[in-house]
């Protein structure tokens, strides 16, 4: 999402700018076109009046400006400029015909745009000029024109300069004297494409804003803070309105999920351990009639047996697997304090820790608080410290760690056991994973089975289902750290 999102902010910024160099080069070649066709038509003037201005007798000065005018079409400023031979002074130009006549104060603009670009210093020195001149300038009254032609003529008095200027009305779609991004149609695209951005990035946040209310709204109903109103209530976009109505149906339809699923435990379980009684009290009689010194018989019956307490550990595992995912789809989650939680599980587990010459170190914040299903958290550090407790040996330690950092809660249980095969800790919280051998002397006759693969399995599940993470690593010293991390509650 965040590669396609780059993708096409790239595309919006790139965009102008190839655009803007295809109108660029476009502009380039016509106002070349345009250019060339001006100084095509200033150099046949200039080749109809440089007889007059290299007459013997010198030019009439007063004829000039109505030869001038027999050359211009009315959209046209000619003019005239002369440096007497032997100057090599550009001050020494002077200007000596115009069509139409213009006045000291309209001429002196152009001579400093001249001087400006150093054109006057070059025709002084050599009358040639090859360039295209492309100068704007503006006169005293606010009009703006264009320079865009300047013809030197050599002749035996001195040198003449043909010049050609228009008004820029004429050149409203070329950008002849200035920077096409300086155009008007440039600017004007740039303002319609900087407002579009705007709008699309105004879109854009309107259309993040709502989502994260949307967000927000499902974050509050999965953590059972919604009070009872659905997506639909709290729904603010109006796009979104038939999909908040199906996730209110979609948590409708998990919610009575919940009841089945505990409905079709009840009914498995009570299913699998008929047969399972029955068996169990058809062996007993089996059990008296065998001879004592059948060795081979009584390991048979001591096999069925334990395969019975098995069978219905497996069938008791199973059912309150049932319960805890019902429990996590329909409970509601409130704020729990879990350094209460674990303080709570290890008061429990103090007789078999003490039993096992095990070692109790805590490190614990106070009052930590995160949003979950009641007993689910329990039933989480329960699986973790009775895994570390039948791994350690007698006198090593655990260490129970519990912090807030910013907006999560680190728990942390560390082992001094022999920990884990470095291939397989990554799979340790996989389904009915297990790296125990089986020991049926070790299963209780009260049917309990601790070690059914499905612990670690329980907790990695339930602490996902909370928006957390649980991870396993060795530890330098030895042994095994299990580390979980909780949003933490407002």
């Amino acid at each position: 999402m965040t590669l396609k999102l780059i993708g096409l902010v790239g595309v919006f910024v790139a965009l102008p700018v190839v655009l803007y160099g295809q109108f660029e080069s476009a502009d380039a070649q016509r106002r070349e076109l345009v250019a060339r066709g001006i100084q095509h038509r200033t150099w046949l003037i200039a080749q109809a009046i440089s007889p007059m201005l290299d007459q013997p007798d010198g030019p009439r000065h007063s004829a000039l400006n109505s030869e001038l005018q027999r050359y211009n079409d009315g959209r046209t400023i000619l003019r005239l400029m002369f440096s007497p031979a032997g100057s090599t002074s550009p001050d020494r130009f002077y200007y000596i015909a115009s069509s139409p006549e213009a006045t000291p104060d309209q001429i002196g603009p152009e001579l400093e745009r001249l001087a400006e670009h150093g054109i006057l210093q070059r025709l002084s020195e050599s009358c040639e000029w090859s360039s295209s001149v492309d100068l704007r300038f503006k006169q005293p009254d606010g009009r703006e024109e264009i320079m865009t032609s300047l013809l030197p003529i050599q002749s035996r008095w001195g040198c003449w300069v043909l010049i050609s200027a228009h008004p820029t009305s004429e050149f409203l779609n070329v950008s002849i004297g200035r920077s096409y991004w300086q155009t008007e149609e440039i600017r004007i695209a740039a303002g319609i494409y900087v407002a579009f951005a705007l709008l699309a990035v105004l879109m854009a946040w309107s259309v993040w804003r709502n989502l994260h209310h949307f967000r927000r709204v499902a974050s509050e109903i999965r953590h059972g803070r919604a009070g009872g109103r659905t997506f639909v209530d709290r729904n603010v976009v109006p796009e979104l309105t038939s999909v908040a109505a199906d996730f209110d149906q979609l948590v409708a339809d998990l919610r009575k999920a919940a009841p089945d699923i505990r409905q079709t435990a009840e009914d498995n379980a009570h299913s699998f351990k008929a047969p399972i009684c029955t068996i169990q009290s058809a062996l007993e009689p089996i059990k008296r009639v065998l001879p004592a010194d059948n060795e081979r018989s009584k390991r048979a019956v001591v096999l069925i047996e334990s395969s019975i307490r098995r069978l219905h550990a497996l069938v008791n595992a199973a059912q309150q697997l049932d319960y805890n995912t019902a429990d996590l789809i329909d409970a509601p989650r409130r704020a729990i304090n879990l350094t209460n939680v674990i303080a709570d599980v290890l008061f429990r587990y103090r007789e078999t820790i003490a039993e096992r010459r095990i070692r109790l170190v805590r490190v614990m914040e106070d009052n930590i608080i995160v949003h979950a299903a009641a007993g689910v958290l329990d039933v989480v550090f329960e699986n973790i410290l009775d895994n570390a407790i039948s791994f350690s040996p007698p006198d090593s330690t655990i260490t129970v760690s519990l912090a807030r950092e910013r907006k999560q809660v680190l728990l942390r249980i560390d082992d001094e056991g022999p920990g884990i095969d470095p291939d397989k800790v990554g799979h340790i919280f996989d389904r009915y994973f297990s790296l125990r051998p089986h020991k049926p002397e070790e299963e209780v006759s009260s049917g309990k089975l601790k070690h059914s693969g499905l612990g670690l399995w329980i907790v990695r599940r339930n602490v996902e289902a909370l928006g957390g993470q649980v991870s396993a690593m060795n530890r330098i010293t030895g042994g095994l750290s299990i580390q979980i991390i909780l949003p933490a509650a407002e």
